[in-house]
């Protein structure tokens, strides 16, 4: 019967593969796997109301959603667009490099970008479409496309495996609560010197990458 205490990876895995609301999966597998394990739904809703609020600071990024969509409203994108139009230098790649490197500094302040909302969407992609156009005058769209997957994977990438190059960051601090509240105290600043060979490793080939993604557009 212990083995039942796995539904909820199963629940999970099928929820992914049938493309149903991440959230909502994730909390059917939790309770799932809480009820089979004999906890009744006072201890369920007590276990979740507990992880929220020690893991609350995470979701603070909500806050700055309609600023950037009231910033965006007003031009944000165009004015992005219109400044990199006069650096006729930029690149698509050399955009992306800026941000990757300013992305990784930020995450080692501990000011998190919660980039493909604030950041990519509104600013990146157009600057790094706009370097484009300056140098090809025109480009398909298949080759904008490119760009915002490149802005995208670099934002992942650089936030993935820098998160952690603080002690204050989201990440670290959930790595911490987490492993307190199953009985395994860490030290949090373990994690930041573990992080910061894998941040510098990924920011070199985020650099090569795009330099490569910049040889192939000019073609």
């Amino acid at each position: 019967m212990e083995y039942l205490k796995l539904i909820g990876i199963v629940l999970i895995i099928i929820g992914f593969a049938l493309k149903i609301d991440s959230s909502a999966v994730v909390v059917i597998a939790a309770v799932a796997t809480a009820a089979v394990s004999g906890l009744d739904i006072n201890q369920i809703l007590t276990i979740m109301g507990k992880g929220f609020m020690e893991n609350r600071m995470i979701s603070l990024f909500f806050l700055t959603l309609p600023m950037i969509g009231i910033m965006e409203r007003h031009g944000l994108r165009v004015e992005a667009a219109r400044l990199v139009k006069k650096l006729k230098s930029l690149t698509p790649g050399k955009i992306c490099d800026a941000y990757t490197f300013i992305r990784e500094i930020g995450c080692a302040a501990g000011i998190q970008l919660q980039g493909q909302v604030q950041f990519i969407r509104p600013l990146v992609c157009p600057m790094a479409i706009a370097a484009a156009k300056v140098k090809q005058h025109k480009i398909t769209r298949k080759q904008s496309d490119g760009i915002k997957s490149l802005a995208a994977a670099d934002e992942n990438l650089s936030n993935f495996f820098s998160q952690d190059l603080s002690i204050v960051a989201g990440g670290s601090l959930l790595i911490a609560s987490s492993m307190k509240s199953i009985g395994y105290p860490i030290d949090i600043t373990k994690t930041l010197v573990y992080s910061i060979p894998s941040a510098i490793i990924i920011l070199i080939l985020v650099v090569i990458y795009n330099y490569i993604f910049d040889k192939r557009l000019q073609k």
